[in-house]
């Protein structure tokens, strides 16, 4: 069949809009009518070409939603009809990590995965000339129609908006999930959360969500300061407006009890490595935990002095904030239809798919927190 997609041809150049042919799923695969795609931060990393593991040309996307519509031999978790969002880290449920249950990391299909191809080492998608297009994250949200693994969707309730639960599909898993599952946070605690982008606000209404007494939002730019306060952030530091950011937190999380001061948690969603030293230092002395969510340039490394660490501090890291992908997304759409987290305010722009560039544009100008392009 033919569908419209949004094609990078090479690193650096924009998103063209083209009719591309798609194979129908085989074996072990599903076709997928994507509804809405929202534009992530991983997307444009990969078309800029700083992405070492970017490859071209490709049809990127991978924060999706949208309607089963064509099933493989073999599948029996999902048919024609039901509602799903694609899953750019798969849960097969059978290899070493999945049965592990110490990760959400699972490495079935990592490797195909990685070099833009089904797990039977092919393309579904062509050129209108035959030639092949490789597929982005296993998910390629940016075509109308998509195929992907059986073990890649995760199927959720049909009367959830696709314009607004694509957003689940990266964004909101990775900063709710970060707190629940990776930092396991607990009512009470103590927080600071460095970047209020789209992942940052997500882990503020974690935090929130979980119970948290104090969120700290950092941020250089104060405009966030009325978003992080939306979805529940308590105090706002500027770090273009304070001597040591770090001591700053210091100060404000002592009591007459504890003079030691410092965040029980700490959240990087910036990519600096010199926040995410921030973020570790900040952070209180025998129990504090720092948690990077943000992806780094490649090659650069972090540094901290080891009295850090021996003084019971941790690092820890976090994909899709550990979610079981098929397990956990389902439920993290459920806690956005009874109310409890919120998404439509961060949706501030939606779009075609001839518009998507625009879209891009509006990340690097700064002006949204999240646009998603509707088929």
């Amino acid at each position: 069949m033919r569908t419209r997609a949004a094609v990078a041809t090479q690193a650096g150049k924009p998103l063209e809009i083209m009719e591309v042919n798609l194979e129908g799923p085989r074996a072990g695969e599903v076709m997928v009518e994507v509804r809405a795609t929202g534009l992530c931060h991983t997307d444009d990393f990969t078309l800029s070409g700083a992405d070492p593991e970017g490859l071209f040309p490709a049809i990127l996307g991978h924060e999706g939603a949208g309607v089963v519509v064509e099933v493989g031999e073999g599948v029996r978790s999902v048919k024609p009809g039901d509602h799903v969002i694609p899953l750019y880290t798969p849960e097969c449920r059978e290899c070493p990590s999945c049965l592990s249950r110490k990760t959400n990391l699972c490495t079935s299909i990592r490797a195909t995965q990685g070099q833009g191809v089904m797990p039977d080492g092919s393309s579904r998608f062509t050129t209108l000339d035959g030639d092949p297009i490789l597929h982005y994250m296993g998910c390629s949200t940016f075509s109308n129609f998509t195929v992907l693994p059986e073990i890649a969707v995760a199927k959720i309730r049909e009367d959830a908006p696709f314009d607004k639960v694509c957003y689940i599909g990266c964004g909101v898993t990775t900063g709710v999930g970060a707190v629940i599952n990776t930092a396991k946070v607990e009512i009470g605690a103590k927080a600071a959360v460095f970047g209020l982008g789209g992942i940052g606000l997500n882990v503020i209404q974690g935090l929130r969500l979980a119970g948290a007494d104090m969120i700290i939002g950092v941020d250089i730019n104060p405009a966030k300061k009325e978003w992080g306060e939306r979805f529940g952030m308590t105090h706002f530091i500027n770090p273009k407006e304070c001597d040591n950011v770090v001591q700053e937190i210091v100060e404000m999380t002592k009591t007459p009890f504890d003079r030691i001061g410092g965040a029980d948690y700490s959240f990087d969603c910036t990519g600096n490595v010199q926040v995410m030293r921030d973020a570790l230092e900040c952070t209180h002395r025998g129990w504090g935990q720092s948690i990077i969510i943000g992806v780094a340039p490649a090659g650069a490394e972090i540094a901290t002095r080891p009295f850090q660490l021996v003084t019971g501090r941790e690092w820890k890291g976090t994909a899709f904030g550990g979610a079981r992908g098929r397990t956990d997304v389902p439920q993290i759409v459920e806690w956005y239809m009874e109310g409890k987290i919120e998404i439509d305010p961060m949706i501030t722009h939606t779009l075609t798919l001839d518009e998507i560039n625009k879209g891009f544009d509006m990340m690097h100008a700064g002006e949204s927190i999240r646009s998603v392009v509707v088929y």
